[in-house]
């Protein structure tokens, strides 16, 4: 099955069935193949309302949220289409605001897959032409894309003139792809840079930064980084942010996390740097509340799977993730209550790396596999917790490990977005 998607309306599944059969299983980079399948489809990318267009490690699909959710605050019909889904593939296209209803998905896929012949598209560059079918097709003021893998050879950079580009947090990722240096992942995610177009980013280390700004200088695009004429603080309760012409302070967002802060501060900096949407203080304010991005520090509802025990999901799956996650962990979880981690690892990812951040926080760590995936098996992953220092024991799933925890305890679930996706759909929380 294509990237395991799956759906309970026949018909989506079985273009889906169709797609798994077509392409080529794993990630495949380069814009040949999609720059064609595109073409077939009557180049659907120059149709599209101001583009959005944004790269990163972590932090991507949160950037998209906050974004999304402060342009609906000021009114705007807005496109968005994210990756990975969780449960849904239609979580993937979200058109005028909507997720991508059945019937208009499998009849977009059965058009894309018409076109695709002999050239064997890959399952992220079917869902990219997917929506930007659906895009170019339904009005919207805006039109938000998150990058896949990378930037610069991601399917969705076709777009030859975004109102905004952005990168968000940059770490250690998809290295088999991208390289082994941070320098080298931050040069493949400023491929998106576009001349005379602003490219808004975080603040990074000089060796990493620089090579952004040259990369934006040589292709004549603004670059506007965090810590220069914008710049944002998450202090007393506000995030105070500025830039040239005004200083506005903001609530926290909701979602948890100082790294939510920064994410929401970037979004508030793609804003103000673009001058198509009309986005007034009232919306950005707004945005703080309404953004929502599931499986990130998620506190789950009661339901089937966890009961009604304390329960955090998140879908981080890097130690910079990690970090993030364990440091939020550390203030949040800091009343003396037993915090058990349940744990899962894809076999591409860094189990040490996303496990030493947690030492010292986490008194137990729960191992189990993320299912239809190629993963570590939890008897591995106990070991490497072990050798961290954890009390650990291994689980065939989720249900025996949350078994296994005592009911005084809280539990945050974590490694993974397939297991994240897994554990949402066995509570009865479908991302909507």
């Amino acid at each position: 099955m294509a990237d395991f998607a799956r759906s309970t309306d026949p018909q989506v599944q079985a273009q889906l069935d169709r797609l798994s059969k077509l392409s080529p299983a794993g990630d495949r980079l380069g814009l040949e193949r999609i720059r064609e399948l595109l073409e077939r489809l009557g180049r659907p990318q120059d149709h599209l309302p101001p583009v959005f267009h944004v790269a990163g490690t972590n932090g991507k699909g949160s950037t998209c949220a906050f974004l999304r959710a402060a342009l609906e605050a000021a009114g705007h019909k807005v496109h968005a289409f994210t990756s990975p889904h969780l449960v849904r593939f239609n979580e993937r296209i979200r058109v005028a605001g909507n997720l991508i209803q059945d019937e208009e998905l499998a009849q977009l896929l059965t058009e894309v897959l018409d076109a695709s012949g002999g050239i064997e598209p890959s399952f992220f560059e079917v869902a990219t032409a997917v929506a930007l079918v659906a895009f170019a097709r339904s009005p919207a003021d805006a039109c938000i894309l998150e990058v896949g893998l990378g930037g610069r050879l991601d399917s969705t950079n076709v777009v030859e003139r975004p109102l905004v580009t952005a990168i968000t947090n940059l770490a250690l990722d998809h290295q088999q792809f991208l390289g082994k240096r941070l320098p080298g992942i931050a040069a493949e995610k400023a491929g998106i840079a576009k001349h005379g177009v602003p490219l808004v980013t975080q603040l990074y280390p000089p060796a990493v930064g620089g090579r952004i700004g040259d990369i934006a200088h040589d292709i004549g695009a603004t670059w506007l980084p965090r810590g220069g004429v914008c710049d944002a603080i998450a202090s007393a309760g506000k995030l105070h942010y500025r830039d040239e012409q005004v200083a506005i302070d903001l609530p926290l967002p909701r979602l948890p996390g100082r790294h939510q802060a920064m994410n929401a501060a970037l979004a508030v900096a793609i804003l103000r740097h673009q001058d198509a949407l009309h986005v007034p203080t009232s919306a950005l304010n707004a945005s703080m509340g309404w953004a929502d991005w599931p499986a990130r520090l998620q506190h789950l509802a009661p339901g089937p799977l966890i009961g009604d025990r304390e329960v955090w999901l998140d879908g981080g799956h890097n130690p910079s993730a990690a970090r993030q996650v364990a440091a939020w962990a550390r203030h949040a979880f800091s009343d003396g209550k037993p915090l058990h981690v349940v744990f899962a690892s894809l076999a591409s990812k860094d189990p040490p790396g996303m496990l030493q951040p947690f030492t010292g926080t986490a008194e137990f760590v729960h191992t189990v596999p993320v299912a239809d995936h190629a993963s570590f098996a939890p008897g591995e992953l106990a070991d490497v917790a072990g050798e961290l220092g954890f009390p650990t024991q291994p689980h065939d799933s989720v249900e025996e490990a949350l078994a296994a925890v005592p009911k005084d305890a809280r539990v945050l679930i974590f490694g993974s977005l397939y297991l994240a996706g897994e554990v949402l759909a066995a509570n009865g929380q479908i991302p909507d």
